[in-house]
């Protein structure tokens, strides 16, 4: 009984049924045919794991580097632009304009924006000339109310109103241009940090190539023991190993990386909504939130910046999948057939 349950289990193993499908073939051509599917499977599968690996490298990349802070940026001169009138205003009303030091905080205040704009310049492809030269008027205006005009309170008025105009009025003023400005950068961000349709399509070429290079492989090592009585090939093991885990590791990292940066896209949105407040007393904390949001941005993007090594490693492992399996067959190949033609 025991021997015709071993006999039917050989019978309808999987063992058995795949050297039912494989025993039209020699076994020459089988392994010639083996070669030839594994170098196929193997330069798509590299080809797109590569491509796919590339596109999320530098998404990271340009999220870390422009597109985030030029967004922090945006955000932090918009508020320091604020800042800076509401303090001018604070000094003629509390008539502080004249005391030593008293308008040390609505010039840093301003000093802060145009810095913030020359450093956002190098990360945007947006232009900022006018907002540049809007902001120099704005500031000129502010500088004569505080310090030509500090003594005749009509003109010094009339360059406080021309100011607050300059800032805050509809579509051209400085306030909403910053905030189109932003608009449009977080849009860029979004763009740069989501997978895409096809990217998405590039790690499903990937996986599915790896995944019948992988069976491939299988079947190779299957025929090479069961037809000429060999042992597990070290190069073709080697092949299924390093596939394993160029279908694992890249993926695990990119979908940790867009999970990454879905994060810091969070934290960028609610940057935007805090810069977009009209001003009032909060404007203090809320640049205070800002820094601290911003803080936060850059550690989730540092956090993706590994895929670089990932990207490396896949490159160097896909260029070892094609070789392997390569050196296995082609050596047993030509040791066993192709020298005794």
């Amino acid at each position: 009984m025991t021997t015709r349950r071993a006999a039917y289990r050989r019978r309808w193993s999987p063992a058995a049924f795949w050297r039912g499908c494989l025993s039209p073939w020699r076994t020459r051509r089988l392994l010639e045919a083996h070669l030839l599917v594994l170098l196929v499977l193997t330069a798509v599968a590299s080809t797109a794991l590569f491509l796919s690996c590339r596109q999320a490298q530098r998404g990271a990349e340009a999220l870390a580097s422009r597109e985030a802070p030029a967004v922090q940026g945006l955000a932090a001169t918009r508020l320091a632009a604020l800042r800076a009138g509401q303090e001018a205003h604070a000094l003629v009303n509390m008539n502080l304009i004249g005391v030593t030091g008293s308008g040390e905080t609505y010039r840093s205040q301003l000093s802060a924006a145009d810095q913030g704009l020359s450093r956002i310049a190098d990360r945007t492809d947006q232009d900022l000339g006018t907002v540049k030269g809007l902001l120099a008027t704005y500031s000129n205006s502010l500088g004569l109310a505080t310090s030509l005009y500090r003594d005749q309170p009509l003109m010094r008025e009339q360059k406080l109103q021309e100011a607050k105009s300059l800032l805050t009025r509809e579509t051209v003023g400085l306030a909403p241009r910053l905030d189109a400005l932003q608009r449009v950068q977080m849009e860029h961000a979004e763009a740069t940090a989501t997978m895409g349709r096809w990217q998405r399509g590039g790690w499903w070429v990937a996986e599915l190539a790896l995944a019948a290079v992988a069976l491939t492989l299988l079947s190779a090592l299957f025929v090479l023991r069961d037809r000429c009585g060999r042992d597990w090939n070290p190069w073709l093991l080697a092949a299924f190993v390093l596939t394993v885990l160029l279908a694992v590791v890249p993926l695990t990292t990119a979908y940790s990386t867009e999970d990454d940066l879905g994060g810091a896209l969070k934290d960028l949105r609610l940057i935007t909504e805090v810069s977009r407040q009209g001003g009032g007393p909060g404007l203090a904390e809320a640049q205070q939130r800002v820094t601290e949001e911003s803080e936060d941005v850059r550690h989730k993007t540092a956090e993706g910046a590994w895929t670089d090594t990932v990207y490396r490693g896949a490159l160097v492992g896909s260029l070892l999948a094609i070789v392997l399996p390569a050196l296995g067959l082609g050596l047993r190949l030509d040791n066993d057939y192709w020298r005794r033609r």
